[in-house]
């Protein structure tokens, strides 16, 4: 059933256009539009469950895409639920590995998940969210429970899994717990009757199992919405740490700001359509705008200044706005940090290193070979310089400063 349905209503039709955008699938889209339409006929609102095994005590805007999706959906008045896979933590997700990640010591898993949640706090509406740790169901289970669960899938259907299959192809090994995880994440689904689950792309073979699990519990069977991995500040690898083109939520403001302006004209509209709160209406206003002839820094500006709100403050969105405008104008930041370090006189290269502006004095005099050096805004095109003792502002490429106090 598409959008255009003649027999559903306004407020469905507006439901299912919000489910759908910037989303990878909408799997059965008819069930989910047949979800929406008892929803709003009963009153109940659906339970909408989104999990996450905290492996790491940090995420970055690309982990909000999903959690942006919560926060519209239960903007419609329905009910999400925030899951910690703690237990599943303990076993370690394969999905899109082609070996096996450790799995995490339950003090690690209860630091992270504390952190998580603070974090995703900052999107979701804490005082409308359902917070659960699937352990209250998968511990209970037992070793009879988990026999009887194993039980409910076969063994080839497993294998079809692509990092399974090309593992199991390639001879790497594929130890017998991981099978569990996909098995518990799917349970997961049964104990908290979910209507609809969300996760990543990478993520479908266990949304998929959900459904298949509660249909064999007796149970209507959830749909699933996946979202797509955001692009990272380069515009092609996905955001990731390890690739360092993110930007941590728990950024400091003028950082997360400027990030956010060095990205694409291009990849600025497929943010816009995943981590903005702007309608899909005032975005397609604000593109015309910008195609008939407005700057489109104008746009990135806006999307800036939104995103560091919303991790931030409005007041720190503006002060971080006229950072970069006086870095922009070359002038200096008005909080950079400070450092005292002895040692006069000194070779700027190393005095780069000392104020943690360069890993090594070798990077400190190729950062000075490239222009890219300036002391008291002046450049430094001498990798011989010597600074005596004294207090100097210490400038490398356009964002990062310190003012250094040399004794």
């Amino acid at each position: 059933m598409g959008i255009d349905g003649g027999t559903l209503t306004d407020g469905v039709r507006a439901a299912l256009e919000v489910s759908l955008r910037g989303c990878e699938e909408l799997l059965p889209q008819a069930d989910w539009v047949q979800k929406l339409s008892r929803a709003e006929a009963s009153g109940q609102p659906l339970r909408i469950k989104l999990g996450l095994d905290p492996t790491a005590p940090d995420i970055h805007i690309g982990h909000t895409v999903v959690l942006n999706k919560m926060r519209q959906l239960q903007d419609l008045g329905h009910q999400v639920i925030f899951l910690i896979g703690d237990f599943t933590s303990l076993i370690g997700d394969p999905s899109g590995r082609n070996n096996t990640r450790p799995p995490l010591t339950s003090e690690q898993i209860k630091a992270n998940a504390e952190t998580y949640y603070k974090q995703a706090s900052l999107v979701l509406d804490p005082s409308r969210t359902e917070i659960r740790y699937n352990s209250e169901w998968s511990l209970p289970l037992g070793s009879m429970g988990m026999i009887q669960l194993a039980a409910k899938y076969t063994v080839a259907r497993m294998m079809e899994r692509n990092d399974f299959h090309d593992r199991f192809k390639a001879g790497t090994p594929i130890s017998v717990h991981e099978f569990l995880y996909p098995l518990m994440q799917g349970y997961d689904s049964v104990a908290l009757k979910s209507d609809l689950e969300l996760g990543g792309t990478d993520q479908k073979f266990n949304l998929l199992m959900g459904r298949h699990l509660q249909v064999e519990y007796g149970q209507e069977p959830q749909c699933i919405l996946t979202m797509p991995l955001l692009e990272g500040l380069d515009g092609v690898e996905k955001m990731s740490k390890s690739k360092n083109n993110y930007i941590g939520i728990t950024e400091e403001a003028n950082t997360m700001f400027a990030k956010v302006l060095s990205i694409s004209d291009t990849l600025m509209w497929r943010w816009y359509t995943l981590l903005s709160f702007k309608s899909i209406a005032e975005i397609e206003v604000l593109k015309k705008e910008v195609d008939g002839g407005r700057n489109p820094k104008d746009a990135k500006v806006m999307l800036a200044k939104e995103i560091t709100t919303r991790f931030h403050s409005a007041a720190a969105a503006d002060a971080a706005e006229q950072d970069f405008i006086n870095r922009s104008k070359g002038g200096v930041p008005d909080l950079i940090p400070e450092a005292r370090v002895s040692g006069a006189p000194m070779g700027v290269a190393a005095l780069l290193k000392a104020a943690g502006l360069a890993a090594s004095t070798g990077e400190g005099n190729r950062l000075i070979d490239g222009g890219g050096v300036r002391v008291d805004s002046s450049v430094v095109g001498d990798k011989g310089l010597k600074l005596e003792a004294g207090t100097y502002v210490l400038q490398v490429g356009k964002r990062k400063f310190a003012k250094v106090t040399l004794t």
